[in-house]
């Protein structure tokens, strides 16, 4: 008998352990309802020109006679160019502006306000909502000869830099490797590594490479020589490469603060740590070569001297070289007539002005902190907006 109620004790125990080990039919997981992602706006393109930007005419502003007086003669200095040149704006040609050049040559003392204000229309681009900042005419020290603290190469422009189409179809300054296509010029580091050495292109030499970077950025100034003579320096050409401002740079990584990054204190954190002065600057990609000037003072884009307190730097795609421009800003330094008569690698887009203030210590403070929002006006010919709003209107048909 204990056999026979062990055996079924056994017995019973074996099933009840097949039943515990038996699987448990899978249960479907409760349907899931697939969240829509929201499908992004794009962004509306960005007007190619001043055409594409749209135009429209606004009323003459009040014209300081002293600002009038300097905007003629720079306008006057412009017109041998802007009556010959082609305007990438499409607002304007040649021909447009020769009467208001004959008409120029003829103003009388005291009399360029008026004529700035009656013989012009007054016409805004966009918005007219403007941003300026400003440039100068730096001295540095330098030396014709490579010598004991003058070791830092100012060249001049390549004759391997070329306009050429590279392989994805874009069209601009680069160079034709060993196979003959053509690819990107060299970056800031490589030239300043030594690809160009060695191959004649030395144009002058400069003792401190954070001055010389400077110098690049402005474009044009002087080199104070070892026996005390000046030699002048304005841009020739550049590599084709993208200009990275390193003041955003610095407040984009919260060293400097929003405000802070003004030319003095940029330079001042490149000189408190060289290495990681180098390496900032190095991320600007972009590199400018040099030739000498022997005239009057620094060239502009239209290659006519360009005037303290008279010349802007504008984009060309929106605002004619050689026109005026009456700027109204945060900074009243800015505020008055000017001639757009240069251009600039970071002066991009409608409305965006470079001022010039010259040369010496207050140009450089006015020029290093100058970041200003404002409106702009160009001054062109009449007829011109009518003359865009039918081109625009025959565009779009």
């Amino acid at each position: 008998m204990r056999f026979k109620s062990s055996f079924v004790a056994l017995a019973g125990a074996a099933l009840l352990s097949a039943c515990a080990t038996r699987p448990t039919p899978p249960v479907a997981p409760p349907p899931v309802t697939p969240v829509p992602v929201p499908t992004p706006t794009p962004e509306p393109p960005k007007p190619a020109t001043a055409r594409e930007a749209g135009v429209s005419l606004a009323e003459p502003r009040a014209i300081n006679a002293e600002a009038a007086e300097r905007a003629l003669a720079a306008f006057r200095l412009s017109c041998p160019v802007l009556t010959k040149r082609v305007d990438a704006s499409l607002l304007t040609g040649p021909l447009d502006w020769q009467p208001l050049c004959s008409e120029a040559s003829r103003v009388a003392p005291g009399q360029a306000s008026a004529f700035f204000r009656d013989r012009f229309e007054w016409v805004k681009v966009g918005a007219g909502e403007a941003f300026a900042t400003g440039y100068y005419e730096p001295e540095i020290a330098g030396s014709r000869t490579p010598a004991p603290g003058y070791a830092i190469p100012i060249y001049r422009t390549p004759a391997d830099l070329v306009r050429c189409t590279r392989t994805d179809g874009k069209t601009g300054r680069g160079r034709l490797d060993e196979t003959g296509t053509c690819v990107l010029y060299y970056t800031r580091a490589e030239i300043e590594d030594g690809v160009l050495a060695g191959k004649g292109l030395e144009l002058a030499w400069a003792a401190d490479p954070v001055e010389l970077f400077f110098l690049e950025i402005q474009g044009s100034g002087r080199l104070r020589l070892p026996d005390g003579s000046v030699m002048r320096v304005g841009y020739d050409s550049q590599n084709g490469r993208e200009y990275v401002a390193v003041g955003r740079l610095l407040r984009e990584r919260s060293i400097l603060p929003p405000g802070g990054a003004s030319m003095e204190s940029i330079k001042a954190w490149m000189r408190a740590q060289p290495d990681g002065g180098r390496s900032l600057m190095r991320e600007n990609l972009s590199y400018i070569f040099f030739r000498e000037l022997t005239g009057p003072g620094p060239l502009g884009a239209l290659n006519v001297p360009v005037t303290p307190k008279g010349t802007v730097a504008a984009d060309p795609l929106f605002v004619p070289l050689g026109a005026p421009v009456w700027l109204d800003m945060e900074r009243p330094e800015a505020d008055g007539l000017w001639v757009a008569q240069d251009t600039g690698g970071a002066i991009k887009g409608p409305n965006r002005f470079d001022t010039f203030w010259g040369a010496g210590p207050l140009a450089t403070q006015i020029a290093g902190g100058m970041a200003a929002k404002g409106q702009a006006l160009l001054l062109l010919p009449k007829g011109t907006v009518a003359q865009a709003e039918t081109a625009r209107a025959q565009a779009l048909r």
